[in-house]
C-alpha cells in the first residue's frame, strides 16, 4: 500500500497488524485463570490495545514532527510491554509456547514498522 492511498491510521499496515494481534490476545486471554483478571489479563489487554490507540493519536499529530515521533515512541513502548506480558503468559502456562511465539513474532513485526516510521518521520508528517 503506497503512502498516497493511506487516508487514516486504519489504513496503515502496522495499525492493522497491531489491531489483529490485540484481538487475538483478547480472545486467548478469555481463557486465562480468573485470579489473573485484575493483573495479567488486564495488563496484556491494555498494552496491546494501547499500541493501536497511541498510533491513532500519533497519526493525528503529524503536523508536528516531534509530537508524532513522541507518540510513536509510546506505541513502541506498549508493543514491547505486550511482549513481556506474553512471556509471562507462556511461563505461567496460560498460553502455549507456539501461540506465544506467534504473537511475539507479530509484535516484532509491529515494532519493525514503528521503528521505520520513527526513523523516517518526514515521510509521514504533514507539510505546511
Amino acid at each position: 500500500m503506497g503512502k498516497e492511498s493511506i487516508k487514516s491510521h486504519e489504513d496503515l499496515e502496522v495499525y492493522q497488524l497491531a489491531f489483529s494481534a490485540a484481538m487475538k490476545i483478547f480472545e486467548i486471554s478469555k481463557k486465562f485463570p480468573v485470579e489473573e483478571r485484575y493483573s495479567l489479563t488486564d495488563q496484556i489487554r491494555r498494552s496491546s490495545r494501547s499500541v493501536c490507540a497511541n498510533l491513532a493519536e500519533a497519526w493525528r499529530k503529524r503536523r508536528y514532527k516531534a509530537a508524532f515521533v513522541a507518540k510513536l515512541n509510546d506505541c513502541e513502548a506498549e508493543a514491547a510491554e505486550t511482549q513481556v506480558w506474553l512471556k509471562f503468559a507462556v511461563k505461567c502456562n496460560y498460553l502455549d509456547l507456539e501461540q506465544g511465539r506467534e504473537l511475539y513474532g507479530l509484535y516484532n513485526r509491529v515494532l519493525g514498522g514503528l521503528v521505520s516510521m520513527i526513523n523516517n518521520p518526514s515521510v509521514w508528517v504533514i507539510r505546511q
